[in-house]
């Protein structure tokens, strides 16, 4: 069903959009939620009236955001993605400063599980805010706001550097495929300009003195495409199989795409190189390939055997990822709990016991993206 009709506040997220346009445009609907009911309490102080139209303006720049038109330079810069996040962590903040004593009680665990999450365990505020918190229940006072307030501002920052490293390192494999790729489309062209310059470096002389190249019995223009071709048909086959040990992400920057991009040219020079190498005499009794399908087969070898240096990659692109996880994932190994310890569900990360207790969904357990 199309919803032709959003709200006042416009917080439906246009259906051609992004999966985390969608995931903010509805973290921004329900804080929205949050402002209007504060809103409705009335009895502000002239402070908190000026808190809560502060927050309004936020939230309208997330929005803003959220239905802003992505550009190239945008999508590499990631000004649109910081933009959202950092007015929706801000609002954050000011809902949990206007926040009355009985809906303040059960976030005490939910602001817990974010500091957990993104904090490391020798940080001053989290070691504070946990002893504050576990001494009493995990319930939070208005003797501790200030605390909860800095705790969840120190959270929010860690998660948006770590975004940037995600980002950051997505742009360098993005760079990586470009040069990658150019160094691979010149060799190409140089191939086909003069073929006696390296497509003659891929023929091999039988043993019976016959020569052989990837294509016919002379080095041609099509001979360093082919080769290539076939490296990067390798490269494919070994990211086919990769595929078992890739997880999706909930950033934005479709980062197990890249690095499987960046197998593709890389498998491509990985081929030609490795004939070259052939070629030199490096690898023993490989010096003689008497066929041209010969050739072929082993710039496919070559292809898949790239796979030995974009694992390495693989690792780290893995790692950066992890690092960037939401609030809604398994804490790790360091702090021995898991998100149900705290009772959290991992699909939404929200309390199923605040559920029950307080009766309403509290704004600070949303996945971010």
């Amino acid at each position: 069903m199309q919803i032709n009709n959003p709200d006042r506040a416009g917080d439906v997220a246009g259906s051609k959009r992004s999966s985390w346009h969608q995931r903010a445009s509805a973290y921004v609907a329900e804080l929205q939620a949050e402002l209007d009911g504060i809103e409705v309490r009335g009895d502000l102080s002239d402070e908190a009236a000026r808190l809560l139209e502060k927050a309004e303006v936020q939230l309208a720049a997330a929005r803003q955001a959220i239905d802003a038109r992505e550009t190239p330079r945008s999508l590499l810069s990631g000004a649109t993605v910081d933009r959202v996040w950092a007015n929706i962590h801000r609002a954050e903040l000011s809902i949990l400063k206007l926040a009355v004593e009985k809906d303040l009680t059960w976030w005490g665990t939910e602001i817990l599980a974010r500091t957990r999450q993104h904090l490391g365990v020798e940080d001053p505020i989290r070691n504070a805010l946990e002893c504050r918190v576990e001494s009493d229940g995990r319930r939070l006072d208005g003797r501790f706001r200030d605390l909860a307030v800095r705790a969840l501002r120190a959270a929010n920052d860690a998660q948006d550097l770590k975004r940037s490293r995600v980002r950051s390192f997505r742009n360098i494999l993005l760079t990586s495929v470009v040069i990658t790729g150019v160094i691979a489309a010149l060799l190409a062209v140089w191939g086909y300009v003069d073929p006696q310059a390296i497509a003659g470096k891929l023929c091999f002389t039988g043993q019976k003195g016959a020569t052989f190249c990837p294509i016919g019995d002379t080095p041609a223009g099509g001979d360093v495409l082919i080769v290539e071709f076939f490296g990067l048909c390798g490269a494919v086959l070994a990211g086919a199989v990769s595929l078992r040990k890739m997880q999706g992400t909930a950033t934005p920057y479709m980062m197990p795409i890249c690095l499987l991009l960046l197998r593709l040219p890389v498998g491509a020079l990985a081929a030609l190189f490795g004939l070259l190498i052939i070629q030199g005499g490096f690898i023993p009794g490989l010096s003689d390939l008497d066929s041209g399908a010969q050739i072929l087969a082993w710039a496919l070898v070559f292809g898949v055997a790239q796979e030995s240096v974009t694992r390495l990659i693989d690792a780290q692109g893995r790692k950066v990822v992890e690092n960037a996880r939401g609030p809604s994932r398994g804490f790790d190994a360091e702090t021995g709990e898991t998100a149900e310890d705290l009772g959290r569900v991992p699909l939404d990360g929200v309390a199923a016991g605040s559920r029950r207790r307080a009766g309403r969904r509290h704004p600070f357990s949303r996945p971010h993206g």
